[in-house]
């Protein structure tokens, strides 16, 4: 009978009893050995075939605060050190390594035109200025504004800017540069930081709207009257007294009286003057002691202007400049920016009531329909509350106004385009938004502006394009019609000529402007002493960089002379537009608007869910 046992080596072992001789055992053990030994061991084998005196032993490191193993150490030490030396071997090879940045793209014109659009209106400046204004040949002046005996409501009227090349400083089209300038920060913020100008182009902004809180009392929450301008610039009738117009002297040797006109009844000045400070108030939210002001000065200016009827031009000497059509427009325009700023309700209500637009002319073509001025605001609120339906949609009850203004709107960028013959262009391009008067570019850079902003509305609300009758244009046409405007102001036209002064080799040298056209050679020179400057042909001693001049005649012809300001002269009404166009079409067309900003203040159009319910509890 045989036995079984396992061979600890995985095969069977039988023991038969007796069956071998002794010889036959010790070979067979031999063979034994020898099959077991030809294979390494594994520490439980070599701890049962080895005695305790045999065993392997395993070093240790004794860290102090852990026992490792000693092959664990050496092989982590090992294993730092390596890499180690690999980061600061490729560091070294990094620093050593000549770099080849990608180079920057250089500043596209309407950027380079942007910086210096913005000096013009340093160069403007009433008042005391600050040190960083960065005209060398301008300084305080002016600064008894406000002190005229007829003026009792306040002594202080010093800052704010002259409007033109003369001295005066009018609000109506002040307050519309404000608006301007506002509503493209509001929309641009990111290209003019891009650009590096938006700390300027708000400190250029609260210049004029600092000033604007003085010409009322902007702390009452009602109000009886407004200051309209201060100077004066008549000189029909033969009149030889010292004023703004007939003397020719730097704003900083103004030794002459300088009235101060007010007004009681003043629709448009004071809806202009509310839309400017509401639509500040948006750019300065983030100082909300100042953004508040600005609101409570606008909606006290706007309450005084609906309940005051009247146009601020009447009967005054603003009419020879500044004269005002209508105070509608401006109805619906600064009601839009007052709902813009505050969110109230009321002020929708007003502008999407179909009697005002009415009255603002919304639903009849005209001659001037679709041309956005100081004078006439419709357009830019047709605009304006178009961007309200395309982004938020509030419903009724204000959707039919809201998609009548949004209709009129594609209709005047319809306006805008070569295939239409609402306004003629030149032969070398330019829109004849003015039907050939003088003084055209005010008008072109607003329409590209406006042009350039609705475009940017319609791809930011994933719309292709929009519809001039059966025709559909895609939004690229309106970029392009912008783009072939500003052009031609910057230097593509007929006399090769850039009509921005600064701009370019070739702009006009000889632009009228009382401070530029005479030189700071520590001489006061009196009202007439002046003259010989103004009546000179040589270039102007100062550079107004920025300015942009009133432009070419119908025939694209332009003659660059100091006498015929229809040429030559600039205001800060047309560089507000100007700056706006550039930046909409300055930089990177990906940086598109900022949809969210001017809406900060409108509450949610529609009731918010209520909250959900408790949790249970047994």
């Amino acid at each position: 009978m045989s036995m079984y046992g396992r061979d600890p080596w995985g095969g069977p072992l039988e023991i038969a009893a007796d069956s071998a001789t002794d010889d036959d055992r010790s070979r067979n053990l031999n063979d034994f050995d020898r099959a077991a030994l030809s294979r390494p061991l594994d520490e439980t084998q070599q701890s049962w075939l080895l005695g305790p005196g045999e065993q392997k032993k395993k070093k240790y490191v004794d860290l102090g605060c852990i026992i490792v193993s000693r092959k664990i150490f050496v092989w982590t030490l090992a294993t730092l050190l390596a890499a180690g030396f690999l980061a600061g071997f490729i560091t070294l090879i990094v620093k050593l390594v000549p770099r080849h940045h990608a180079p920057h793209l250089p500043p596209d014109n309407y950027t380079l035109a942007l910086h210096k659009a913005l000096m013009f209106f340093n160069a403007q400046r009433s008042g005391k200025l600050p040190k960083h204004n960065n005209v060398s040949w301008r300084g305080s002046s002016c600064t008894d504004d406000g002190k005229d005996a007829s003026w009792t409501l306040t002594k202080d009227l010093v800052g704010g800017y002259y409007d033109a090349g003369d001295a005066i400083k009018f609000n109506f089209p002040s307050s519309f540069a404000m608006t301007m300038l506002s509503w493209s920060v509001i929309e641009y913020s990111a290209k003019y930081e891009a650009a590096g100008e938006l700390t300027h182009v708000k400190e250029i902004i609260k210049w004029g709207t600092d000033y604007i809180l003085k010409t009322f009392n902007s702390t009452a929450d009602t109000i009886d009257r407004i200051a309209v301008q201060v100077g004066v610039g008549d000189t029909s009738d033969g009149n030889t007294s010292p004023n703004d117009h007939y003397c020719w002297m730097r704003p900083e040797d103004i030794d002459y009286i300088r009235p101060v006109t007010d007004c009681h009844g003043c629709s448009d000045l004071a809806s202009e003057m509310a839309a400017a400070l509401a639509a500040a108030s948006i750019v300065f939210k983030d100082n909300k002691a100042y953004s508040q002001k600005l609101v409570h000065g606008a909606g006290t200016l706007f309450a005084f202007g609906r309940a005051q009827r009247g146009r601020y031009s009447t009967g005054t000497e603003a009419a020879i400049f500044y004269n005002s059509t209508s105070y509608w427009d401006e109805f619906v325009w600064g009601g839009a920016w007052l709902y813009y700023a505050t969110g109230n309700s009321s002020y929708l209500q007003l502008v999407t009531n179909p009697t005002l637009a009415k009255h603002a002319g919304a639903f009849w073509g005209g001659p001037d329909y679709g041309v956005l001025s100081w004078d006439n605001k419709l357009a830019g609120a047709q605009v304006l509350l178009s961007r309200l339906r395309l982004f938020l949609s509030p419903g009724y009850p204000y959707e039919e106004m809201l998609r009548t203004f949004h209709n009129q709107t594609s209709i005047v960028m319809c306006s805008y385009l070569p295939y239409y013959t609402s306004f003629n262009r030149t032969k070398g391009g330019l829109i004849q938004l003015n039907h050939g008067r003088p003084q055209p570019l005010q008008y072109v850079v607003n329409a590209a502006f406006l042009a350039t902003l609705f475009s940017d509305y319609l791809e930011a609300a994933d719309t292709p394009g929009w519809y001039c009758g059966p025709n559909f244009y895609s939004t690229d046409v309106l970029r392009d019609f912008a783009k072939t405007q500003m052009d031609y102001i910057l230097g593509k036209n007929p006399k090769k000529m850039s009509y921005i002064v600064g701009f370019g080799n070739h702009y006009p040298k000889h632009v009228h402007h009382r401070a530029a056209s005479i030189p700071k050679n520590k001489v006061k020179y009196n009202c007439k002493g002046g003259w010989k400057w103004r009546d000179s042909s040589k270039p102007n001693p100062n550079i107004i960089v920025g300015a942009m001049v009133a432009g070419p005649d119908k025939h694209d012809g332009f003659r660059d002379v100091r006498s015929n300001y229809n040429y030559t002269e600039p205001t800060i009404a047309g560089n507000a537009g100007l700056v706006a166009a550039l930046v909409a079409l300055s930089g990177d067309k990906s940086f598109g608007i900022d949809k969210n900003t001017i809406f900060s203040a409108v509450p949610p159009m529609f009731p918010t869910p209520p909250p959900p319910p408790a949790p249970w509890k047994p």
